[in-house]
């Protein structure tokens, strides 16, 4: 190949063009909304209406032996009772994964050894056995629609206490009258922590922490749905500056 060709070849390829990554732009506003816990317990809710729709259309009945209505019942209070331990105890991410599947490899293993072994110990087999909870159509349906409605209520109400994060202003928005309070954004600074891998896990929820400047008390955001992509706006909104220039202000040539 001649040196000619070599050069036409090497200004073709610099003549390509070059993808570029457009960046994504920052939102106008975010908003931080701190739930309370009752949040969390979506999967008792959804479990109790699946339980409702099947009790009533389930023609089995209710005092039958080894129904699967009993079995059901079962599994929804085993997932209500999973639900309570999730809001009333704190799981660190060192621990929490670590004890959970070691509670379940016990519980699996008590149940397998009843099963296999049902004359091991009698006694305890025979308790297991009589233990047999019922519960019909009507029971699930109150039961959701009690929970539904606690649910609901309390989402409100916290929407009511909500903040607004802007590009030059933080607010405040509280009460039903939506009085405001009115914070700058310059210098604010943002802690982000996950204490708990379960509300984690249901939710992608966390504590956002709030550093406002010339304030002395830091506010403090429980239970902030996704919040890692709440933090990667705010990081995106607030790494802008807004420069409002009037053209009042400009002489005209």
């Amino acid at each position: 190949m001649s040196s000619e060709e070599k050069q036409e070849k090497a200004v073709e390829s610099t003549e390509k063009p070059v993808a570029k990554t457009v960046a994504a732009e920052p939102p106008a506003s975010v908003f931080l909304v701190s739930y309370p816990k009752i949040v969390f317990f979506y999967p008792t809710l959804i479990a109790a209406l699946v339980a409702a729709i099947y009790m009533s259309f389930s023609k089995t009945p209710l005092t039958a032996a080894n129904t699967p209505a009993a079995v059901l019942c079962v599994v929804f209070l085993g997932l209500l009772a999973t639900n309570m331990v999730i809001l009333a105890f704190d799981f660190p991410r060192t621990t929490s994964l670590t004890l959970f599947f070691l509670l379940v490899a016990f519980a699996l293993a008590g149940v397998l050894l009843f099963v296999m072994k049902p004359k091991l110990l009698p006694v305890t087999t025979d308790a297991v056995t009589l233990f047999r909870p019922l519960a019909n159509a009507a029971f699930y349906w109150g039961f959701s629609a009690v929970l539904a409605l606690i649910m609901l209520g309390a989402i409100m109400v916290a929407r009511l206490d909500c903040w607004e994060a802007r590009p030059n202003e933080l607010l405040h928005r509280k009460g039903l009258w939506g009085d405001r309070d009115r914070f700058p954004a310059a210098g604010l600074r943002i802690d982000k922590e996950v204490s708990d891998v379960f509300e984690y896990l249901l939710l992608q929820s966390g504590r956002l922490i709030l550093h406002v400047t010339n304030e002395r008390r830091a506010f403090v955001l429980e239970n902030v749905p996704f919040i890692r992509t709440k933090e990667d706006a705010l990081m995106r909104m607030l790494g802008t500056l807004q420069v409002d220039i009037r053209s009042d202000n400009i002489p005209s040539e």
